[in-house]
């Protein structure tokens, strides 16, 4: 199961994001999963939530963003999402077409949350500049 893996390496990435931004957290993350991708969506949640559960992660989400395998037809143009894995046009029955996506495996987003002290400046600021926060 190679998903344990996977979710260990989108909490790597989180992590790193986390580094260049002290006393934030992350709040939830979008990854954007390709049908072709030879990934288990169920699986990776589960081992998401498992090594998220009861630790300095938590409540970190995980939203799992399903892409169709899509293809480009190499005599028509017919862009098609692949049905059934067969790769031939639907348009003109040409079984020579190209690979768009649905073999990616991305982070998509990441929602963090601003520390307390950075949120109270700006407010202040925010204040300031309208002429109602006084001199401090």
């Amino acid at each position: 199961m190679h998903e344990l893996s996977i979710a260990e390496s989108i909490l790597s990435a989180i992590q790193a994001e986390l580094d260049q931004r002290p006393g934030t957290h992350a709040l939830k993350v979008g990854v954007r999963i390709g049908s072709m991708a030879a990934v288990d969506a169920g699986s990776l949640q589960f081992c998401f939530d498992s090594i998220v559960r009861d630790s300095e992660w938590e409540p970190l989400q995980l939203e799992i963003i399903l892409a169709p395998a899509e293809r480009l037809c190499n005599r028509c143009n017919e862009k098609f999402v692949v049905l059934d894995f067969n790769p031939v046009c639907p348009a003109c029955g040409h079984e020579v077409t190209m690979a768009l996506g649905g073999d990616e495996l991305d982070l998509e987003y990441l929602e963090l949350d601003e520390p307390e002290t950075v949120a109270v400046e700006a407010a202040y600021e925010l204040e300031t500049q309208r002429g109602t926060g006084g001199e401090r």
